[in-house]
């Protein structure tokens, strides 16, 4: 009598239960959603560097009362009557136990509430990056943009044009300017360009506004801050313009190999079409997280370039931050500028996710 062989139903996968009945509670499914996923880890990020900040800070030598006696004491006045006046003179308390001062800053994180500036006494911390926070943005996200569309594009005529007259001058150029500092690139423009070759006023443009320039929504206003932030948008488009020319350069060149290329072109479409269409939209997909580090980069080196630029944004702040220990003002600088960091890349791997949805598993 013949046996009969049935076959047994294959194993539960990696992560999953043998009963696929079970639904999954409604809570335990938004917690897990990829978004969510991403956003948690944000905000650790964010929350890490605070403390950190907060530590390194007072870790420096000196505390606030310390630095403001040091610049008195050099007028002749003795190192008592100086720290009196400084103590009197400043928001800050010697006596505050670290742990104290910890705790202040935490609540006052998850209230965002940033505390008042120390050297400052009456300006909150977030009066003063307010002020100053909105002009190394504009010049920043301008100077991105810019680069960006230019070095994508230059990449993609290298690509088409490779081993040409063209591509090798194109690639030496992109490379010397991937070298070179963003802020070793605003001291050439202001000497080169502004001193020795006169295209320009570099003490004219100083600063983010003209005198008697009022902030507003209208032509005056705008074209006096772009007349102001040039110097600072052109450095960053120049400091990051090669990098993307030699990535999409890169990118480009092997999308022109894939078959699904050689396939339109077999096709009969035309050439404008196969690049914008098959080549163009491929080729920057896997470029799109790399945007933000990019904008990242600039953040981190605009506190050099405005001060070399006498352009008032948060690096001037930053330095004197850092100068006379105030320390709930350099805590909420580098909260802000970190956030600005990590939401430009959390938007950038959310918008990745969108155009490939194969990234998410």
């Amino acid at each position: 009598m013949a046996t009969e062989i049935t076959a047994s139903p294959p194993p539960p996968e990696a992560g999953t239960t043998a009963s696929n009945d079970v639904p999954v509670p409604l809570p335990l499914r938004i917690w897990r959603h990829y978004v969510l996923v991403k956003v948690r880890k944000a905000v650790v990020v964010v929350f890490v560097v605070a403390n950190v900040t907060f530590f390194l800070g007072r870790a420096m030598p000196g505390d606030p009362i310390d630095v403001m006696a040091g610049r008195l004491t050099q007028g002749g006045m003795s190192m008592e009557e100086a720290r009196v006046i400084a103590a009197n003179s400043l928001a800050y308390d010697p006596e505050a136990s670290l742990y104290r001062q910890w705790w202040d800053f935490f609540v006052g994180l998850l209230t965002f509430d940033m505390g008042m500036t120390i050297n400052r006494p009456g300006f909150s911390v977030t009066e003063s990056i307010a002020a100053y926070l909105p002009w190394t943005l504009f010049s920043i996200g301008v100077g991105t943009v810019i680069a960006v569309v230019l070095g994508l594009t230059l990449g993609m005529i290298m690509a088409y044009r490779r081993n040409r007259l063209l591509d090798h001058a194109l690639s030496v150029v992109a490379s010397v300017l991937g070298a070179i500092p963003n802020y070793l690139i605003a001291m050439v423009l202001v000497v080169g360009g502004g001193m020795y070759l006169s295209w320009f006023n570099p003490i004219a443009l100083r600063g983010t506004l003209s005198p008697g320039v009022e902030i507003g929504f209208n032509v005056e206003f705008v074209g006096d801050a772009l007349y102001h932030a040039g110097l600072p948008i052109f450095t960053y488009v120049l400091a990051i313009i090669g990098t993307w020319m030699l990535v999409m350069k890169a990118s480009t060149t092997e999308v022109l190999g894939e078959d699904y290329v050689t396939v339109a072109r077999a096709r009969g479409l035309r050439d404008r079409r196969i690049a914008v269409a098959y080549v163009g939209r491929n080729a920057i997909l896997p470029l799109v997280a790399q945007i933000a580090i990019s904008f990242g980069t600039l953040v981190g080196g605009a506190i050099f370039v405005e001060q070399v630029l006498v352009y008032k944004g948060v690096g001037g702040l930053l330095l004197d931050a850092v100068k006379y220990r105030d320390y709930p003002l350099l805590q909420g600088l580098l909260v802000v500028l970190t956030t600005c960091v990590v939401a430009a890349n959390l938007i950038a791997d959310l918008l990745y996710t969108r155009l490939d949805p194969r990234i998410r598993k």
